[in-house]
């Protein structure tokens, strides 16, 4: 049967807005003619015009980032040192393989005012309009008005966030991972920032991650090309790279639809 795949990662590039200034990645790219220090390395004396086709060595790249730049994964690790009533929690390299291949559901949340909360009624409204009953491991992806702003120098500050209620209501119904296309799960931090200044709670301050402490689970972050995919009907690939105690890894995430 033909399948159709749908890349739901971002680039990870020096050029495009995706993260804050203090955490973009940065990327140095050498040209075949450049890694002749590491053609010695291994071959003395060989010079470049005596390589195959004269073409040097071998093109490479140096790449500085966090865990967190580009499309990620996000483990319970990342969210707060405990999980599931006291244990501690699993870091990237000890996430389930099996919570990370499994079918998608999406919601639309792109109408919501830029630092909208969503709530667990939102969540149940959503579910209500799409038809579609939770089944426990879904991959629940949400895209946000954040989805089309990769590039804009504000792209941090745009789109709505999932809050601890709905969250919650999720991980009580078995699910384990979930993605955003915006740069974080919780609203952006600049609205959550107001919200703690008038009223004094702290535990405003990513209540969306924090529902991790109740209950484990990963989530992807800067997501893309989510308005591509239909609500349902379709499966998640989000596999994140091996990073011993790490608290995210970077994923090449897919959507497969079987036609």
């Amino acid at each position: 049967m033909p399948r159709q795949f749908i890349d739901l990662s971002i680039y990870l590039e020096n050029d495009v807005v995706t993260d804050p200034p203090f955490l973009r990645p940065k990327i140095t790219y050498q040209q075949h003619a450049e890694t002749l220090p590491e053609l010695g390395h291994f071959f003395p004396g060989v010079t470049a015009d005596q390589t195959p086709d004269g073409a040097g060595f071998a093109a490479a790249e140096w790449v500085t980032l966090t865990t967190h730049n580009g499309t990620h994964l996000d483990a319970p690790w990342h969210f707060h040192p405990t999980m599931d009533g006291g244990k501690r929690a699993i870091t990237i390299d000890e996430v389930p393989l099996e919570w990370c291949f499994n079918p998608g559901v999406k919601f639309d949340f792109r109408h919501f005012d830029h630092g909208y909360v969503a709530t667990a009624a939102d969540v149940e409204a959503e579910l209500a309009r799409i038809g579609h009953d939770l089944q426990p491991f879904d991959i629940v992806l949400v895209n946000t008005a954040a989805g089309l702003a990769v590039g804009n120098p504000d792209y941090v500050n745009i789109g709505c966030g999932m809050g601890y209620e709905a969250t919650m209501y999720l991980l009580e119904r078995g699910i384990r991972v979930t993605g955003t296309d915006a740069w974080s799960w919780d609203a952006p931090f600049s609205y959550t920032a107001k919200k703690v200044a008038e009223t004094g709670d702290n535990s405003l301050i990513w209540e969306g991650h924090k529902a991790g402490r109740d209950i484990g689970y990963c989530h992807l972050e800067k997501l893309h090309n989510l308005e591509s995919l239909p609500s349902h009907g379709f499966t998640v690939s989000c596999f994140p790279h091996k990073i011993r105690g790490a608290s995210a890894g970077w994923t090449r995430a897919v959507a497969i639809i079987e036609d």
